[in-house]
């Protein structure tokens, strides 16, 4: 999922140059991925049967491989659109499924665990870039495509067997009819999490594309491999914080974090600025999804994942769309507007901090095991960059 969703961020550059695609077909095209997400996101929550079927799982893992081979095949935008369309709707659907089977089979270990393999995104990242690195001398847009369509196989293979949840996971949403009136808390975090998701998808999008400006041609696609590298370790990590420090504080911390590690590139320049930038925005991006998440769990505020991941896709969708005006002279101008906008989520999680109600934790703790396991543990583990957890269609 993290190759054939985040490849077309290296290759967009190449496209640009080669394909003669214009920066505002870019946008268009990175939206339309995003469409597809959400899309495929909302069909795990509206049938739930779909998170627990492994034909689901391998159609969709051949779905997006087949977009990935298919987008060499022509030069029409219009039907790059499409493709980016589909790629979106199965890489969402993959990410469902694959949290569901984290969320049935890990139950019960550690948080860290599911938490490495979330990190697999990343993972995808860093090798989408590592092969685009490889391709730069042999190969043209075309071949990037085909040789992503080609990693994606090999990852298909490994995760052919991968075996769905069994049954419905038990979801601690289903108590939080009677839970405390948290709206205002809620609100500000559903604030904070709609603009990170403006603010992210558009470095997410455009990093390497204004990287490659200013910078010789392998920092780049060097950066792109750096975020996914970053991101490996990253949900493990935030989700082990998160269980020693109030989760608002590490939500504004990693905001402000995330919109420096944006703005770099753009306010200073050159190649280290860029890696710099690369590693700070890698590892922030998924800790931000994984404590906003964990936060909405804590406040116990109904159906609090599907709307906090409803918010958060709206708000991809919104973002390429919303900077397009600023590409007309190349893909720069667009991170230093990302970063004011990532700024805004950090004041929205400022806001947040004000009075939270910490308490709601002792609560908590006054479950059984199981229930503390499913309710605080489980759920932000297996929450991804922009996912929605299988549970919350309960």
């Amino acid at each position: 999922m993290g190759v054939g969703r985040f490849v077309y961020t290296p290759i967009l550059p190449l496209m640009h140059t080669q394909a003669g695609l214009s920066a505002g077909s870019g946008a268009n095209l990175a939206t339309a991925n995003y469409v597809g997400y959400l899309v495929g996101a909302l069909a795990g929550i509206l049938a739930p049967a779909l998170v627990r079927s492994r034909t689901v799982l391998r159609g969709s893992l051949l779905m997006l491989t087949a977009t990935l081979a298919a987008m060499p095949l022509t030069h029409s935008a219009a039907m790059w659109g499409v493709l980016r369309l589909v790629a979106g709707a199965a890489s969402a659907l993959v990410f469902v499924v694959a949290a569901g089977s984290l969320l049935h089979h890990l139950r019960g270990h550690p948080p860290q665990l599911p938490g490495w393999a979330i990190g697999g995104v990343g993972a995808g990242i860093a090798l989408s870039g590592l092969l685009l690195l490889g391709l730069r001398s042999v190969a043209d847009w075309r071949g990037a495509w085909w040789a992503s369509a080609a990693l994606t196989v090999l990852l298909t293979a490994g995760s052919w067997n991968l075996r769905p949840e069994a049954a419905a996971s038990v979801s601690g949403e289903k108590s939080e009819s009677t839970a405390p009136r948290t709206h205002r808390w809620f609100g500000a975090l559903f604030a904070s999490y709609f603009l990170e998701g403006i603010g992210y998808i558009v470095a997410g999008t455009f990093l390497v594309a204004a990287i490659g400006q200013q910078s010789p041609g392998w920092v780049g696609v060097g950066a792109w491999v750096l975020v996914g590298l970053a991101a490996v370790p990253s949900p493990a990590l935030w989700a082990r914080l998160g269980r020693r420090w109030s989760r608002p504080g590490l939500l504004l911390a990693a905001l402000v974090v995330q919109a420096a590690g944006i703005a770099l590139p753009a306010l200073i320049g050159g190649p280290a600025a860029a890696l710099i930038s690369a590693v700070l925005f890698g590892g922030t991006f998924l800790g931000v999804s994984m404590i906003t998440l964990a936060t909405g769990a804590h406040l116990r505020f109904p159906r609090s994942v599907t709307l906090l991941t409803a918010g958060y896709s709206v708000g991809q969708i919104l973002g390429p769309v919303a900077v397009a005006p600023l590409l007309h002279h190349g893909y720069r101008q667009a991170l230093p507007a990302a970063a004011l906008v990532v700024l805004a989520a950090a004041a929205a999680a400022a806001v947040l901090r004000i009075g939270f109600p910490h308490h709601l934790v002792v609560v908590r703790h006054t479950a059984t095991p199981r229930q503390r396991e499913s309710t605080q543990d489980a759920r932000p583990a297996t929450a991804g960059p922009d996912a929605l957890a299988p549970h919350s269609a309960n």
